[in-house]
């Protein structure tokens, strides 16, 4: 008689309840869902974009961003390093000054130059800048390499330049850190379940369900929202700073909105950067009650606002976007409270955005559009009709191929652990969040077929072996034994391939091979337990004289 070990009975009844009741909420009303029980599951899968619509967008990040930052701060260390000063918290003597002609930017960006006035100086110049580079940290963490390249090259000029690794690791944290701050900045607005994925070495994909203003999206995500509060420079006048008579250390700015002073002369450095905000509300200005933006500083960022407020009362200082002046109010008094009021040309609806870019931080770098896409919510409906009518002509079609090949009690068999598998597959699909697209339906409609393989081939071999001679109970337990195998094989390759997909796949190639992994791991359940316990079940009860296939 066959037997069939307890833990696989018992593996199947657990298995299929919890299946059963993580698929279950995705049946119901959301009225229903909403009085379930806590300790309930209450999840459903989530509709993709191209099911729910929605908007598309694709980034680049502005990598070169990033590197013309670093080698300005490389650029600004230059001064204090050949002059011999001691860093902040560097210990010994000061060392001896190389004089120095000049050092700047190429008009790139990329390129950091100095010029040493005695060419005897350039080897310790190179040591010197040298002290300056950084490890460049790689996937598993420090490479050993440092992030500058330093060469000196005729008329006595060293160049610096960031190493390939540097780059690589930047771009790679840059991305990393936008995705991030994206994150944040849909999550504030309750877009649901929005999909930002890292496409290629620099780009990014976001897509939100539900939201059909990509252009509020792209002012959104697409705001580099680098905050910062330098001081006016007022050295020279307006119409000097216009003429191009920019002291060393500023910078003029654009200010909009602003009729009367169309461009503003700040410091480079910044005071106080928005890194510092632990608090951003809109609210309303109490003297003119037009839409402003409050903040509040975290203790850093209160104690040097205080600082500076304190050491310049009576001067003016920039609130600065993105090298936008916001505006630049006079310092009445010392600011000692670590709260601030932000106004200017603002609507409500434009003080609630700055907020939550405030909230959600700065990008690491801007971003450039690349694509964007709306779906409408009519073509979702279409695309999940259609799928619906794809996957219900595909079940009839192998339920009636299962019964006219094996009959009632071995085609239903088959059927009933076919029913489970696209439940377990909804259910693992609730649990784990995964999204649903309409290539996703493809490879469920495409699991739903090669499910019934396994069963086909073990069938197939039970056959083989009772027209071989063996009794009907050892020609079931041959099938299963001697199917496994292969079965195995095959399903373990479709894992395989489907993997590859996903690793090197973007968007609906993803979804597609995320739901068939599901799929065939679920299948392997199916056909391996929980058919073998029910064909033994049904023998124990019948005892046949021959296989009814």
């Amino acid at each position: 008689m066959l037997h069939v070990a307890r833990w696989r009975v018992l593996a199947v009844i657990i298995v299929s309840l919890l299946g059963l009741i993580y698929a279950l909420p995705n049946a119901l009303p959301q009225s229903v869902r909403d009085s379930m029980p806590s300790f309930l599951p209450s999840k459903t899968v989530n509709l993709g974009l191209d099911l729910q619509g929605g908007s598309y967008l694709m980034f680049e990040v502005e990598s070169q961003v990033v590197y013309k930052a670093r080698l300005e701060a490389v650029a600004d260390d230059l001064s204090r390093e050949l002059r011999g000063q001691r860093r902040p918290g560097e210990l010994g003597s000061a060392k001896t000054p190389i004089l120095f002609a000049g050092r700047g930017l190429t008009p790139d960006g990329q390129v950091a130059r100095v010029t040493i006035q005695n060419p005897a100086d350039i080897p310790e110049a190179i040591k010197r800048i040298e002290s300056l580079a950084s490890p460049v940290i790689g996937l598993t963490g420090p490479t050993g390499r440092t992030d500058l390249d330093v060469k000196a090259v005729p008329g006595n000029v060293i160049e610096i330049r960031l190493t390939e690794e540097a780059k690589t690791s930047m771009t790679r944290r840059a991305v990393s850190q936008s995705i991030e701050v994206i994150r944040r900045r849909i999550d504030e607005t309750g877009t649901k379940e929005p999909a930002i994925t890292r496409q290629g070495v620099d780009r990014i994909v976001v897509q939100a369900p539900g939201e059909s203003d990509p252009e509020k999206l792209k002012r959104l995500v697409g705001q580099t929202a680098r905050l910062t509060f330098q001081m006016v420079d007022e050295t020279v006048s307006p119409a000097e700073a216009a003429a191009g008579r920019i002291p060393p250390g500023s910078i003029l700015l654009e200010q909009p909105g602003e009729p009367r002073e169309p461009q503003v002369l700040v410091r480079r450095r910044a005071l106080v950067t928005g890194d510092n905000l632990t608090k951003a509300d809109p609210g309303f200005d109490q003297q003119t009650g037009e839409p402003a933006v409050t903040f509040q500083f975290d203790g850093a960022g209160a104690r040097a606002f205080a600082r500076a407020s304190t050491e310049n009362v009576g001067k003016r200082f920039a609130i600065v976007l993105d090298d936008k002046v916001l505006s630049a109010p006079t310092i009445r008094e010392p600011i000692l409270g670590g709260n601030g009021q932000i106004s200017g040309s603002f609507t409500i609806e434009s003080a609630n955005e700055l907020a939550t870019l405030l909230r959600a931080g700065a990008l690491p770098a801007p971003l450039k559009v690349m694509e964007q896409r709306t779906v409408g919510p009519e073509l979702g409906r279409d695309s999940i009709n259609a799928g619906a009518t794809a996957g219900i002509i595909a079940m009839f079609l192998i339920v009636a191929f299962m019964i006219l090949a094996y009959g009632l009690i071995f085609g239903g068999i088959a059927i009933l652990a076919l029913a489970v598998n696209l439940i377990l597959i909804l259910a693992a699909m609730t649990m784990v969040g995964a999204t649903l697209t309409l290539p996703g339906i493809a490879g469920l409609i495409l699991t739903i077929g090669a499910a019934v393989d396994a069963n086909v081939l073990i069938y197939e071999r039970m056959r083989e072996e009772e027209l071989a001679g063996r009794s009907t109970a050892l020609a079931i337990d041959a099938g299963f034994k001697r199917a496994i195998v292969t079965v195995m094989d095959a399903n373990v390759t479709a894992l395989l391939t489907a993997l590859i997909l996903f690793y090197f796949g973007a968007g609906p190639v993803r979804g597609f091979a995320w739901t068939l992994s599901i799929g065939v791991i679920t299948s392997l359940f199916t056909a391996i337990l929980m058919t073998q316990v029910l064909v033994a079940a049904w023998y124990r009860q019948t005892k046949p004289k021959r296989l009814p296939i």
